[in-house]
């Protein structure tokens, strides 16, 4: 459940010099796995926040208790916010790809569908991520792997939708949602690799640029649509809370520190665990029904996002 500009936005050229790395308190294994725990974990609480609150409510509560998180960092490692009107501009359109639509997305379509099914559609990002670099990207070039992934990769979709049952007990219009809500992950990617690639200011400081701007865009859409609570449940307020303070703000602090310490490539791979945990966490915690197309699908879905991230050496 990526939310964060990946690391590929910054030219070597702006990369900072090496520099002798503090000690880490934990081993980049187990922040691994407590990644994959927390973004498993955030639809099951996006789950617990629609059952009390409308969807703009839990996601403008999501980012808001994100960005206090992520202006907390900025302030112990005395960050500023980035400078210059085009910056500003670029990073409103990040935030409303890869933050304010698909959180907010994923909020109404829980409305619908379990959250084991809103997971596994997550796990389509990358699918869509490659088939948009085809063509938007002139360096991302096919291969018969990666192609061959993509393929399998939607074949694993239309098995946990049970398209040859024709889709029978599916939520059309939730599953939809869902399927929006990932594929504008990579919309946004691709935006901020076109056009903020080279920039000087620091990861930290631009997420949390990119997220005060998404907290506004909710906070400016949620009154329009939605009516204050006559009441506010604590346990749905404590999901929203955990969602936006953990499945967003420290869950990209984590992020940060593996994308540093053992690069892009391997730190993306936590994309492949998170539905695994959501489908877990929906059955045992929130008892939702588990048939046999959803882990057999999720599982292919998996492996095809795996070969579309293949890429020969050399």
């Amino acid at each position: 459940m990526s939310t964060v500009i990946p690391s590929r936005t910054q030219s070597p050229a702006a990369a900072p010099a090496p520099t002798a790395r503090p000690p880490r308190l934990l081993d980049w294994r187990l922040r691994f796995g407590l990644l994959s725990l927390i973004w498993g974990f955030s639809f099951l609480l996006i789950k617990v926040g629609t059952g009390a609150y409308a969807p703009f409510q839990v996601t403008l509560g999501r980012l808001l208790f994100g960005t206090l998180v992520l202006v907390a960092a900025m302030a112990v490692k005395r960050e500023r916010l980035p400078r210059g009107g085009r910056t500003w501009a670029h990073l409103t359109v990040a935030a409303f790809f890869l933050n304010a639509l698909p959180f907010s997305l994923f909020a109404f379509a829980e409305l619908t569908i379990p959250s084991t099914l809103a997971g596994i559609c997550n796990a389509t990002s990358p699918l869509w991520g490659m088939a948009f670099s085809l063509v938007a990207l002139s360096e991302d070039r096919p291969t018969r792997i990666r192609v061959a992934g993509l393929g399998l990769g939607f074949l694993g979709v239309l098995t946990v939708l049970g398209a040859w049952q024709g889709f029978h007990g599916l939520d059309a219009r939730g599953t939809a949602l869902a399927l929006l809500a990932s594929l504008s992950y990579p919309v946004g990617w691709i935006y901020v690799r076109r056009t903020l690639a080279g920039t000087t200011h620091s990861h930290l400081s631009m997420t949390g640029a990119q997220l005060l701007l998404a907290t506004a865009q909710l906070a400016l859409v949620t009154p329009l649509f939605t009516a204050l609570p006559a009441h506010f449940p604590i346990l749905p307020l404590l999901a929203v809370a955990a969602l936006g303070a953990l499945g967003t703000g420290v869950a990209m602090l984590i992020q940060y520190g593996l994308v540093a310490e053992v690069g892009p490539t391997t730190a993306q791979m936590v994309t492949y665990f998170v539905p695994v945990i959501a489908t877990v966490a929906g059955v045992t915690i929130l008892g939702e029904s588990l048939h046999w197309t959803t882990p057999v699908g999720a599982a292919i879905v998996i492996a095809g996002a795996a070969l579309t991230q293949f890429r020969r050496k050399g």
